[in-house]
């Protein structure tokens, strides 16, 4: 793929790099005087909230996109040299960029060491640090923060995504014993509703970790680019209310059979609630059509997409309906399942809480989690922010005149924003539990960071799937059900 293609989803272009990411453009002046050396480093604070851990993901774009090779140039320097005198009023930002310019052709005299992506680590664990290399670049590890703690979108957004797909594995299994599927069950229908096209290309990328099923195109560029995966996500046809109401309300029977006779050959998902989704499920669907619907298969089934009302009610509603004039059939762990050929798509009002609610009643009625599969927008990609997972970059360790000195915060209003002290390292405890190592104790033989970036080049890339090996469900989580001894994750019913 061409790199035209790939800036459809670019909002900033190389040459305001430094222009408009970075607000610490007066920072070098206010460290005490000889300082030679920044530390700083990235976490998820740990709060008291549902997300005990997050999805590491996102660093290797940001690094490839905006900071590898030769990003200073004469150019860039005089053209944010001219915006930032007439923004501040003050003649601040050359010297240090043209030393970097003349000294590094160009390259950023930074090391940056951090978890694989896709690692699963508890929250309040360092995730990243950040450090100069050149003792007269102190002020860059402050200076490109701004750049680097946008990933916690992504980061946010693949937890998410993984907090989902652990609610589905655990109502599947527990209603089916079987976890196939799983990747299919939460369909990303956010593209529509992010902020921007980069919004789209990584909170879609950062989604398709967790599952196989998605139409925010701009995250398969993302993967296929930036993490070599050659196809992350797959959809099918799927009619929109437009293509169903040009028909006009009597005609809905014959928009229906149209997109039937439309994709034979693929599984497709019509909505049905333009007008009365429980008359559709039953005249239309369940009589008028019954026929040419019992016709297709498993791999052509007909995916009915309700759209409004309450989602638990509704589903509910509609199962009971398509049971009536379908039929169903009980699998192995005794719940209920609705014919191959047919199958529901929840996509309106899906967030954590709800798809928790909907599955819930659908087992407390005896229904598999196999009949439904959710579509999720704003909740997934775009009703989240920094806080969120309390995402924070903070300066730790400082070395002035070849003396290191531990610094933090330890603010007396809010002791939950105290930060970690000295150079830090991750490691695995005797008991299997991941922990922080402050104030330099760690031991390098013991450190999950890995040196990612160095001087100008990535020096640590990662596939996708890769990622996604990493951020896979774990059989020591919670959804690995037993009975009388036996694991139901690995042998089923």
């Amino acid at each position: 793929m061409n790199r035209q293609k790939v800036h459809q989803f670019n909002m900033l272009s190389e040459v305001t790099l430094f222009l408009v990411l970075f607000p610490q453009v007066t920072h070098f002046k206010q460290y005490p005087p000889n300082t030679t050396k920044l530390y700083s480093y990235f976490e998820c604070r740990n709060r008291k909230d549902e997300f005990k851990e997050t999805v590491f993901f996102g660093l290797q774009y940001i690094l490839k996109k905006y900071l590898s090779g030769p990003v200073v140039t004469e150019e860039k320097i005089q053209q944010a040299k001219q915006i930032y005198e007439l923004h501040l009023k003050l003649p601040i930002f050359e010297e240090g960029w043209r030393y970097i310019l003349k000294k590094h052709n160009g390259h950023l005299p930074i090391q940056i060491k951090a978890v694989p992506e896709g690692s699963i680590i508890p929250r309040g664990n360092v995730l990243f640090t950040v450090e100069n290399t050149d003792p007269k670049c102190f002020w860059l590890t402050s200076y490109i923060e701004t750049i680097l703690v946008q990933i916690w979108y992504p980061i946010t957004v693949a937890t998410i995504s993984r907090k989902f797909k652990k609610t589905l594995a655990s109502y599947l299994m527990s209603t089916s014993g079987s976890l196939e599927g799983l990747e299919f069950k939460l369909h990303d229908f956010g593209y529509r509703g992010v902020s921007s096209q980069e919004s789209a290309a990584l909170g879609g990328a950062a989604h398709l970790i967790n599952f196989h099923s998605t139409d925010t195109v701009a995250g398969l560029i993302m993967a296929k680019e930036y993490y070599s995966c050659p196809m992350a996500g797959f959809s099918i046809p799927a009619a929109e209310h437009s293509t169903i109401i040009s028909w006009g309300r009597d005609g809905e029977k014959k928009a229906f059979e149209n997109l039937l006779d439309q994709f034979p050959t693929t599984p497709i998902s019509i909505v049905s609630d333009s007008y009365d989704v429980f008359h559709a499920c039953k005249q239309i669907w369940g009589h008028d059509l019954k026929h040419q619907v019992q016709q297709r298969t498993k791999d052509t089934m007909l995916v009915i997409r309700p759209d409004s009302g309450d989602p638990a009610k509704t589903v509910i509603q509609i199962l009971r309906i398509l049971e009536e004039v379908f039929g169903s059939t009980v699998n192995c762990k005794f719940y209920k399942l609705l014919p191959s050929y047919i199958r529901l798509i929840q996509g309106d009002g899906i967030d954590l809480h709800s798809v928790g609610e909907i599955l819930k009643k659908l087992k407390d009625e005896m229904w598999s989690t196999e009949n439904v599969s959710f579509g999720c927008g704003g909740a997934l990609l775009q009703k989240l922010n920094r806080d969120t997972l309390n995402c924070s970059f903070k300066c730790s360790y400082i070395e002035q005149d070849g003396k290191g000195l531990d610094v933090y915060k330890q603010p007396v209003t809010d002791p939950s924003k105290n930060s970690k002290k000295g150079q830090l390292s991750l490691r695995r405890n005797s008991d299997g539990n991941i922990e922080t190592i402050e104030s330099g104790q760690g031991q390098p033989e013991e450190d999950l960071l890995v040196t990612v970036f160095k001087d100008g080049k990535i020096l640590k890339e990662y596939t996708f799937e890769e990622v996604r090996e990493n951020a896979k469900l774990q059989e020591v989580e919670p959804l690995a059900f037993m009975r009388n001894g036996k694991d139901l994750m690995n042998g089923g019913c």
